[in-house]
């Protein structure tokens, strides 16, 4: 079969599981054959010579595992980065805690020192590596597999010269006393949530965060503060902003502001505290 009619054969085995089924099926397609969605479509009436390999992809996939732990590969804030099974796979919305850090760190004329707490695959460490140029960012996970992986993303965007990773649960194994921001994507879901198919292939530990889902963001706030740090950036859980207003009205705060992500549902916060 050409590549074409090789499509249109596997769609329907995935029209339950994405809403864009044949793009999904290209997308294995040119994962198998090394290629770019330029050369799939120019040879789209070519013979397709992977068609067992494929097989069992998409029926993989056909039971919602994650497209990005088959490829190993997704792409965040317009760069490619490695993702395997057993870390968190990057999501858009988390994108805008990269906005947010630029805005703060784009007057800093000295270097500026980051701290990420819950690297996992790196992507944000790596970001701001690459968007920052004098920068020295601390990268703390409690997920060896995930530190690995954070490690061979840096080095794949040349970037390891700057970030540090380390094995730490929250500030546990972090001394420094010149973080000038903290930024964190935690835990913050709800334990008793029952998770969507697809999203319950992906680690436990990088999604639940307690029985109410912000004990984690509760205790990065705290900590965050008792350090003398004077920014933290952290991603949220849509119906979390009341109970963390209210928790932050004990805490000397300059200012504390929330922001939405691309569906409009509160998203995560930027607080700046009282040095």
């Amino acid at each position: 079969m050409t590549i074409k009619e090789t499509v249109k054969k596997h769609t329907n085995e995935l029209k339950f599981v994405t809403h864009i089924p044949a793009k999904e099926i290209e997308i294995l397609m040119m994962f198998l054959l090394e290629k770019n969605t330029i050369w799939l479509h120019i040879n789209y009436n070519e013979e397709f010579k992977k068609e067992k390999e494929l097989e069992k992809l998409v029926k993989k996939r056909a039971t919602n595992y994650p497209i990005e732990y088959l490829t190993n590969k997704a792409s965040f804030y317009g760069e490619i980065f490695i993702v395997k099974e057993g870390v968190l796979i990057p999501r858009p919305e988390t994108e805008l805690l990269i906005d947010n850090a630029l805005e703060i760190l784009k007057d800093k004329k000295e270097t500026v020192n980051i701290l990420e707490i819950g690297t996992g695959s790196g992507i944000i460490s790596v970001m701001l590596a690459l968007l920052i140029k004098d920068v020295k960012i601390i990268a703390v996970d409690i997920n060896e597999k995930a530190l690995e992986l954070a490690k061979q993303n840096a080095i794949k965007h040349n970037v390891e010269d700057k970030i540090e990773f380390r094995l730490s649960n929250l500030y546990e194994n972090v001394s420094e006393t010149n973080i000038d921001l903290t930024i964190s994507n935690p835990p913050y879901i709800a334990n008793d949530y029952k998770l969507p198919l697809n999203v319950a292939y992906e680690p436990s530990n990088a999604l639940f965060g307690g029985s109410v889902g912000d004990e984690l963001l509760k205790d990065i706030i705290k900590h965050t503060n008792e350090r003398n740090i004077e920014y933290l950036l952290c991603e949220m859980g849509y119906d979390q902003k009341n109970p963390l207003t209210k928790y932050l009205e004990q805490f000397n705060t300059k200012s504390f502001t929330f922001y939405q992500d691309y569906e409009k549902f509160d998203r995560g916060f930027t607080i700046q505290f009282n040095k």
